[in-house]
């Protein structure tokens, strides 16, 4: 055989893309300790926290309004299947975090979506996981946003803010004109 024929079967490795923005990160530079530049490997059995604290946090938020930890993701695989998950739990007891439209206070965890926006303060990450087989390890993937998160992508996940009326038209569609709503009488029409 030959030396090709002898290494092992290569897998693919599971990637959380983690994309963050902070309206102040021009002034403050609070990711200033986040590498964007590569990829970093996260034994499986180790828990990604984030947040203030550089000793106890793996990825480090530089900014006094952020929680000593803030929050965890912990990979892990769901059972009775070949499929990876990440698990996020909500480390501050001063801030809730939200997941999508799931607000998670104290230790409060949830499974994290595929895409979803995680979000605490003015803090939006847009977090997208890449599946893998191994189970050793994953990867973390940071990006740097340029403007907000939740104005840049339209997520199917995340409703529409505006309300639609019981008719189904959306009064942005119509021009109000200056014209004051005006209630009428059923037998008017």
């Amino acid at each position: 055989m030959t030396s090709f024929e002898e290494v092992e079967t290569e897998e693919t490795v599971t990637c959380l893309h983690l994309t963050f923005y902070h309206p102040c990160q021009d002034e403050k530079m609070v990711f200033r300790c986040l590498d964007f530049c590569k990829r970093e490997q996260v034994r499986a059995d180790e828990m990604a926290k984030f947040g203030r604290d550089s000793s106890a946090c793996r990825y480090n938020l530089m900014d006094t309004r952020v929680s000593r930890i803030q929050f965890s993701l912990q990979f892990y695989r769901k059972l009775h299947t070949s499929e990876h998950g990440f698990e996020i739990k909500n480390l501050s007891k001063k801030t809730k975090l939200t997941v999508n439209q799931t607000e998670l206070g104290y230790l409060n965890k949830i499974d994290l979506p595929w895409k979803c926006i995680i979000s605490f303060g003015d803090y939006q990450i847009l977090a997208e996981v890449q599946e893998g087989e191994s189970v050793d390890y994953f990867e973390t993937h940071l990006h740097l946003a340029e403007a907000p998160i939740l104005q840049e992508r339209c997520l199917p996940c995340l409703p529409s803010l505006q309300p639609i009326p019981e008719n189904g038209i959306s009064p942005s569609i119509f021009p109000s004109q200056g014209k004051s709503p005006t209630e009428i009488d059923e037998n008017e029409l």
